[in-house]
């Protein structure tokens, strides 16, 4: 098969740290819940022109001997912990976002450890996740290291059967909920919608009246409840009907009320770049801060993430 007929894969981008081996299992159960392939990426940062002369140097020759030691042991893991998926390594001159973006397809799946890929952490400020969810074909999941994630009452890392939907009524947020209920679907767990906004007051707001300032909270209630049941009918269809959906609505900075449901859930999914009918609510911005604030693996839906090839 050509690297072009291949199938939809999940493709992980690995650098030995915390985040990313977290990221390696939890792209190898998705791969499994999927049922396709896994492409194993490791960048090795090096620039085009020296790619050549390269052989000869001692330091490059050392990120490469670990390089592939690293996608050895990586491929070994995911044998061990998922024997079921057919996992493929990419070694790659290219740095780590570049890497992972070139192997990623439409209908793909990337993910990445949200701590970073090793020296993109000077370019995108600890994480490539920023940059791939700007670019990337396919939606971009961001996964914390082990020791970062909340601990269940029931034991560690046990799944709790959720999935948070951040919602604004974009284009942006429908494309997460749509990610969301099909990743319920494959996983049997429940949604639950989160849209949530801040009332725009004055500086001086002690200087109007209760009746106004419940008629504005009123009015942003209103809407937000529109727009929450908007995009449910706009996105659920026979196939996803089925599943459990519930809605929270609540006055607050969008990027804490996530984070905090996050912390009941399996994982989060927000838009990126969209603007719902909520003053403020923006999606691009509200996506990193999720990335940056969640305990949890958060996906972040692309503009280009629902095209086909």
């Amino acid at each position: 098969m050509s690297e072009q007929q291949r199938g939809h894969t999940v493709v992980v981008g690995v650098d030995g740290s915390p985040a990313a081996h977290a990221a390696l299992e939890w792209a190898a159960d998705a791969a499994a819940r999927r049922g396709v392939g896994l492409r194993i990426v490791h960048g090795l940062g090096m620039p085009t022109e020296a790619r050549g002369a390269s052989d000869r140097d001692t330091e490059a020759e050392e990120a490469r001997r670990y390089g592939r030691e690293l996608l050895s042991d990586s491929a070994h893991l995911v044998q061990r912990i998922r024997p079921e998926v057919e996992a493929a390594t990419v070694l790659s001159p290219e740095d780590g976002p570049d890497a992972v973006l070139h192997e990623a397809r439409h209908g793909d799946v990337i993910v990445v450890g949200s701590r970073g890929l090793g020296a993109v952490r000077a370019i995108v400020h600890g994480s490539v996740t920023t940059r791939a969810a700007s670019h990337a074909p396919c939606p971009v999941v961001a996964v914390p290291a082990h020791e970062d994630r909340p601990t269940p009452l029931d034991g560690p890392h046990e799944p709790r059967g959720v999935i948070v939907v951040g919602v604004d009524g974009s284009e942006s947020s429908r494309r997460a909920l749509r990610f969301g209920l099909d990743e319920a679907l494959l996983g049997g767990a429940s949604v639950e919608v989160v849209n949530s906004w801040e009332v725009p007051l004055p500086a001086d707001v002690m200087a109007l009246g209760t009746d106004v300032r419940e008629a504005h909270e009123e009015v942003f209630d209103r809407q937000s409840e529109e727009i929450v049941a908007g995009v449910l009918a706009e996105v659920i269809d026979d196939r996803t009907e089925r599943v459990d959906i519930s809605a929270v609505r609540t006055q607050t900075d969008p990027v804490d009320s996530l984070v905090a449901a996050g912390d009941r859930a399996d994982l989060v999914v927000v838009g990126s770049r969209g603007r719902g009918g909520v003053s403020g609510l923006v999606m691009g911005s509200v996506s990193q801060g999720v990335i940056r604030g969640s305990r949890i693996p958060v996906a972040v839906l692309p503009p280009h993430s629902e095209e086909t090839e």
